[in-house]
């Protein structure tokens, strides 16, 4: 019986943790073994789940990349923990998504790989892998990652470090760590990204795009009444939705964006935390994180146009989730996040153009709703849908597995 090891910083939570979770699913169906370990935000699975480390742990590997910039280099003793475990368990695939997140050794864990010559797949949610420092670098115009990271001009960015900066160091050592493996297949999920990764250290790799997909069972056209619940029956109703806002998924392009808006529109935000919530423009109506799916479902079904004035990003399933309802995006023109754009699915504008923007909102309004919903449906179900996804990974499984 063959045996799937995936590692991911959540697990069955967030866009990669359901995306693990899924494909963990489907190794199931097919009469193999499967193996999750993460790092934190634990929810059911139907996977057997291993913990790296514990919440001291994180919170030690938190502190060491806030003040020396050591993203992926604390955590030792939980990544030796794990590395027992995968003696015990000897999977056939290793599967990696997100490494990063204060819970893993990475130099640790690509030397034990290579050691045991095990077979790699790693789906690339971000840019962090071949950078010195931060996940995404687009907003900033940076492209020292292409020769060697120094200076970063994203010290204040995800993964923060408040005093060092230790851009270069880690851009050789994870090119060195990276680098060093040999069976090693490398899957963006854009063709962004598949671009960025060959202008990389690890442009070498054999590379195989292989997009998100959406549960189209789950997120479909419902009719419901959400706009009079939310008090805005009558009006054009533009949805926004992330799991955390910031300025990088365009909460501040929301505010400005309410301040022009005609009133016969209406803003909508889902994923807003507290404080956010508290200082939201009154023009605005915002809502916290909902885990009832159903809920969402309706809100993308609802709206008239799902906005993603995102400053970067890699291929957000939440352009997909909205499209699956019928919904029309329009989003900036960032990384892969254009990538399911089409005259019949939305618009794309220039990051920042607020002008464009309202065109573009204009634009869908006028071609109305019900042009959109048939349409945009369909070319999810011809394109997108998870299960096709998923057998794709299955199929490069066994093709790497033929290669031993």
């Amino acid at each position: 019986m063959r045996t799937l090891l995936q590692i991911n910083v959540v697990v069955n939570w967030g866009s990669t943790g359901h995306i693990a979770e899924d494909i963990g699913q489907m190794v199931l169906s097919k009469g193999w073994k499967s193996y999750i370990a993460y790092g934190r935000n634990e929810r059911p699975s139907q996977s057997q789940l291993i913990r790296v480390g514990t919440t001291r742990d994180m919170l030690w590997h938190g502190l060491q990349t806030r003040l020396l910039d050591r993203q992926g280099l604390a955590s030792v003793r939980a990544t030796r923990e794990l590395l027992k475990q995968m003696d015990a368990i000897k999977p056939d695939i290793v599967h990696l998504h997100v490494i990063h997140g204060y819970y893993l050794n990475y130099p640790l864990l690509f030397h034990y790989l290579q050691q045991h010559r095990m077979p790699v797949v790693w789906t690339m949610h971000d840019c962090w892998s071949f950078t010195g420092h931060c996940a995404y670098y687009t907003a900033k115009g940076c492209n020292r990652w292409q020769q060697g990271c120094c200076y970063c001009p994203q010290l204040e960015a995800y993964p923060r470090s408040l005093w060092a900066d230790r851009s270069r160091k880690n851009w050789q050592e994870k090119k060195a760590a990276f680098t060093a493996l040999e069976r090693l297949m490398l899957v963006p999920v854009s063709n962004w990204l598949a671009d960025e990764l060959r202008q990389s250290f690890l442009g070498d790799k054999p590379i195989v795009c292989i997009h998100n997909g959406v549960d189209t069972n789950v997120f479909s056209i419902k009719d419901s009444d959400v706009k009079q619940r939310l008090g805005i029956a009558g009006k054009k109703m533009l949805l926004g939705v992330a799991s955390v806002w910031d300025k990088r998924k365009g909460l501040d392009d929301f505010c400005r964006l309410s301040e022009v808006l005609p009133p016969e529109y209406a803003i909508v935000l889902v994923g807003l935390s507290e404080k956010q919530l508290e200082r939201l423009p009154k023009s605005v109506i915002g809502l916290s994180r909902t885990e009832n799916v159903q809920q969402l479902v309706e809100l993308y079904s609802a709206a008239d146009a799902f906005l993603n004035p995102t400053w970067e990003d890699n291929f957000p399933t939440t352009n997909l989730e909205a499209l699956a309802c019928g919904t029309p995006v329009i989003t900036y023109r960032t990384g892969g996040s254009v990538e399911v754009i089409t005259p019949d699915t939305g618009y794309i504008v220039e990051p920042g153009d607020m002008n464009g923007l309202l065109e573009k909102i204009k634009l869908a309004s006028q071609r109305g709703k019900k042009a959109y919903r048939p349409l945009c449906r369909q070319y999810i179900l011809d394109n997108f849908k998870k299960e096709d996804r998923y057998e794709e990974y299955f199929r490069l499984y066994e093709r790497i597995l033929s290669e031993k």
